[in-house]
């Protein structure tokens, strides 16, 4: 076994999937690496058949009890909440990066290359205005590893895998089909990512019309309603492909797709990992820190107020900017690559 090796990274779903990145620089720098993550369970799905993680740890009190008397030789604290801050410092390990709690009770780098990481969390003009890197880029700087364009590991169950067959069956997709996902929704916490219910259905009918696309309609239960109405105005331009289905579920469905359009999301970090082309649509969240590895288009908000990163806005000027024309002459461009 070579280096023992902690992440701390428990949530959110779509976060811990981008952070995936970093074992592929850990397995570069250290040979043979024994890797364990400490997850949120709702979390714990975007890692399972990883074949770079040795141990998944699901944050609960077992965890957290045994982690305290393990020793390790590298402890990466990726996550800003308490918790994860409060159990950093506790922890055995010869070496800590990232981010801990000061004795004080605040936030804090625990080791100098994880200082600008911390400096984009207290200035917004750095990280909305000034900042270029992507959140690869940070957390290798922060683990103090050479970055080399390192791209998500997602590794779908068969029962992913048999999920996306059986929805291409039941679409009735062909080869050659050109299958493009409308996620429409925007997650639990930022709603002001949301793209407009008006601007997915004017395309949708365009990219049935003019690219005689499959069209395919995505989404939590939150997006219930949001699809059921553009469902019942569009009919049968679009294929609704659920709102409660499971992660793997969910996964193996966005597998199916050629394109997914979405904003800055769960659905959006999946397409990534799964190489999928993107057009992924930014209002009050930072594009800057979002690599589509060439594979993608973003539609960025030219709005005077965005980003904000505001978890509710009266307005939303910075989604409602956003025309379905400038969306589809992307979608096109990818088509046709």
């Amino acid at each position: 076994m070579g280096k023992k090796i902690l992440i701390i990274k428990l949530a959110a779903m779509g976060d811990v999937l981008r952070t995936t990145s970093i074992l592929t620089g850990l397995g570069r720098k250290y040979p043979n690496p024994h890797i364990s993550w400490l997850v949120n369970a709702e979390a714990s799905a975007v890692l399972e058949n990883n074949p770079e993680i040795e141990r998944i740890f699901i944050y609960n009190l077992d965890s957290v009890l045994r982690l305290q008397v393990e020793k390790f030789d590298l402890l990466l604290s990726l996550d800003k909440a308490i918790s994860a801050l409060s159990l950093a410092r506790l922890i055995h390990a010869e070496e800590k990066k990232g981010f801990g709690l000061h004795d004080d009770g605040y936030l804090y780098p625990l080791n100098k290359e994880s200082e600008y990481a911390f400096r984009l969390g207290i200035d917004d003009e750095l990280k909305f205005r000034q900042n270029k890197r992507t959140y690869q880029e940070l957390i290798y700087e922060m683990a103090g590893l050479e970055y080399k364009n390192d791209e998500y590991i997602l590794h779908l169950s068969d029962n992913s895998l048999a999920f996306g067959k059986c929805f291409r069956e039941r679409i009735k997709a062909k080869k050659g089909d050109l299958i493009i996902g409308l996620n429409t929704g925007s997650g639990d916490v930022f709603a002001t990512k949301k793209w407009t219910a008006e601007g997915f259905a004017k395309l949708a009918r365009m990219l049935k019309n003019k690219l005689s696309a499959k069209v395919i309609l995505l989404g939590g239960p939150n997006e219930i309603e949001c699809n059921r109405q553009i469902k019942s105005r569009l009919k049968e331009i679009v294929i609704d492909s659920g709102c409660r289905n499971s992660l793997k579920e969910f996964a193996g469905i966005i597998d199916c797709c050629d394109i997914v359009v979405s904003a800055d999301t769960l659905a959006m970090q999946l397409a990534i990992a799964l190489k999928k082309k993107v057009v992924a649509i930014f209002g009050s969240t930072c594009h800057q820190e979002v690599d589509l590895f060439g594979r993608g288009k973003k539609i960025v908000s030219s709005a005077s107020c965005a980003p904000c990163y505001r978890r509710n806005c009266d307005d939303m000027k910075c989604m409602r900017s956003i025309s379905a024309d400038d969306v589809f002459t992307a979608v096109r461009r990818l088509a046709r690559k």
